[in-house]
C-alpha cells in the first residue's frame, strides 16, 4: 500500500516557518485509486485512455494515457526526448487530435475548453510581437476578444505587478532579457484570466540562474492566480522543485509508468529547498522511477496515470 499523501493544497504554502519536507515521496500503485480525489475537487483536466498515431498508424507515439489534474494542483510530465509528453499537451490544448481516448478540460471537450479560452499555454519560445511594447504584448488576447481599452489597461497593469514587469511596461521584446521575455508571455497566458496553464518547458532555454529564478516567479504567479499547471519538462529537479506531483512517460509509445508525489514543500526560502537532502532524495526516486519506465517500453504498468490523491 502507498503511503499517506499530504497535498500542499492548491498551490504551493509559501510561509516564514523554517524549511521541513512534510512527506516522502509516494507511489500510487493500486488501481482503485485511478479515480480517487479528495470529496469536492474539481478537475481541471481528465485524460482516459488516450493515444496517437501518426502517418496511418505507422507511428504509435502515445498509448493509454489516463491521468487527472485536479483544479490548482501543478503537474509535471516527464520523461526520454520522443516519449509523447509535448503532444500529449497539445491535445490537452486542442492543437492536435488523439487517436483514441477521451480528453475533458474544466467538464468540456478539448475543442470547446479551446473555444472558450479556458487554458493559456506557453512556450519555450517566448513567441513575442517585437513590434509591440510589454502591455501591448500582455494585452493581445483581450484585443483580439473585443475587450475595451480601459479593461485591456486594468487587467495589463493587474499581470504586470504580478510579474514584476511594471517599469518595462513600455519597453520593446528586444530590450529585454530572455526571463523577462517569458515572464511576459506568462502574463499573455494569463491575460483572460485561464484556470489552467499549459506549459512546454518554458525555462529550458535559460541559464540555470534564470531558470530557477523564474521557476520560483512561476509558483508565485499560479499561488496568486489559483491556475492549474500542466508542465512539460525534461528536468527532473525543476520537475520536482514546481509539482504537487509528477507523471513519468516511458518512451515511445509514450504512457505513463508511475505518477509520484511530492508531498510539498514549506520554504523560508527556494534555496532551503534546492539545498536540503529530501529534495536530492525525491530527485533521486523520480530519477528512479524514470530509469524502470524506461525498461517497460510498449508494456504499460498497471499504475499509468493512477490518481495519488
Amino acid at each position: 500500500m502507498p503511503g499517506p499523501v499530504f497535498p500542499r493544497g492548491p498551490r504551493g504554502e509559501f510561509n516564514s516557518a523554517p524549511f521541513v519536507r512534510r512527506c516522502p515521496v509516494t507511489v500510487e500503485t493500486s488501481d482503485a485509486a485511478q479515480d480517487a480525489a479528495p470529496a469536492g475537487t474539481v478537475s481541471a483536466i481528465e485524460l482516459r485512455g488516450v493515444g496517437k498515431k501518426y502517418s496511418a498508424g505507422a507511428v504509435n507515439a502515445l498509448q493509454d494515457v489516463t491521468l487527472r489534474v485536479i483544479a490548482g494542483e501543478f503537474v509535471s510530465l516527464i520523461g526520454p526526448s520522443g516519449c509523447g509528453k509535448s503532444t500529449l499537451l497539445r491535445i490537452v490544448a486542442d492543437l492536435e487530435h488523439p487517436s483514441a481516448g477521451t480528453v475533458v478540460v474544466h467538464g468540456k471537450t478539448a475543442r470547446q475548453a479551446r473555444l472558450d479560452q479556458d487554458y493559456g499555454i506557453a512556450f519555450q519560445q517566448a513567441g513575442l510581437l517585437d513590434w509591440r511594447t510589454v502591455q501591448e504584448n500582455i494585452e493581445l488576447p483581450l484585443q483580439l476578444h473585443g475587450v475595451g481599452k480601459r479593461e485591456r489597461r486594468a487587467r495589463s497593469a493587474e499581470l504586470l505587478e504580478i510579474t514584476g514587469l511594471t517599469d518595462f511596461a513600455r519597453r520593446f521584446p528586444a530590450e529585454l532579457s530572455g526571463g523577462m521575455q517569458q515572464r511576459v508571455a506568462i502574463a499573455r497566458a494569463l491575460a483572460r484570466k485561464p484556470p489552467l496553464l499549459l506549459m512546454d518547458e518554458p525555462f529550458g532555454a535559460l541559464d540555470e540562474m534564470t531558470r530557477e529564478r523564474m521557476q520560483g516567479e512561476l509558483l508565485r504567479i499560479a499561488e496568486d492566480t489559483g491556475a492549474a499547471v500542466l508542465f512539460v519538462t525534461h528536468s527532473i529537479p525543476e520537475a520536482v522543485f514546481l509539482s504537487d506531483r509528477v507523471a513519468v512517460m516511458s518512451p515511445r509509445p509514450g504512457h505513463l509508468t508511475a505518477v509520484l508525489s511530492t508531498g510539498g514543500w514549506d520554504r523560508d526560502t527556494d534555496d532551503d529547498v534546492r539545498s536540503s537532502d529530501e529534495f536530492f532524495t525525491a530527485v533521486a526516486e523520480v530519477r528512479a522511477a524514470l530509469h524502470e519506465g524506461h525498461g517497460r517500453v510498449g508494456t504499460p504498468k498497471r499504475t499509468a496515470g493512477q490518481d495519488l490523491r
